[in-house]
């Protein structure tokens, strides 16, 4: 699949699982929500402390499937390596990722205050790779 065509899918839709490697190599699997920024990276919100975090510190691959709100239907799988941004820098990213996702916060102090509090992360994801390429 055209990396711009997972892109597309993914600025519809939001809903994903997350895989990561534990150290063992197993995955680990998250739900998150995901937005594709302007140079048509992937952003996640986490927390600092959170096991993918951890887990994209020690290797940075990531892999997602990003599923329609209906769950069965259309579907994209989309791999690349993740930077893992901390705050402060991370703020800004922060606010574009809610945007992106859920338009204007009512509170933007609000929201930033809990960012704060939460030891958000963004996770930013520059794909490799997508698919499917065939059905079946």
């Amino acid at each position: 699949m055209d990396l711009d065509l997972a892109r597309g899918f993914l600025r519809a839709h939001h809903r994903a699982v997350l895989a990561t490697f534990r150290k063992d190599g197993r995955p680990q699997l998250s739900p998150i929500l995901c937005a594709v920024d302007e140079k048509g990276r992937v952003l996640i919100s986490t927390r600092q402390t959170a096991i993918k975090t951890r887990n994209l510190r020690r290797d940075p691959r990531a892999s997602l499937c990003a599923l329609t709100d209906g769950f069965f239907g259309e579907w994209v799988q989309a791999e690349g390596d993740a930077e893992i941004i901390s705050l402060p820098d991370a703020m800004e990213l922060l606010v574009e990722y809610y945007r992106l996702i859920a338009g204007e916060h009512p509170d933007w102090d609000d929201y930033r205050a809990a960012m704060e509090r939460e030891q958000r992360v963004i996770l930013r994801v520059t794909l490799t790779r997508a698919g499917p390429d065939t059905s079946g």
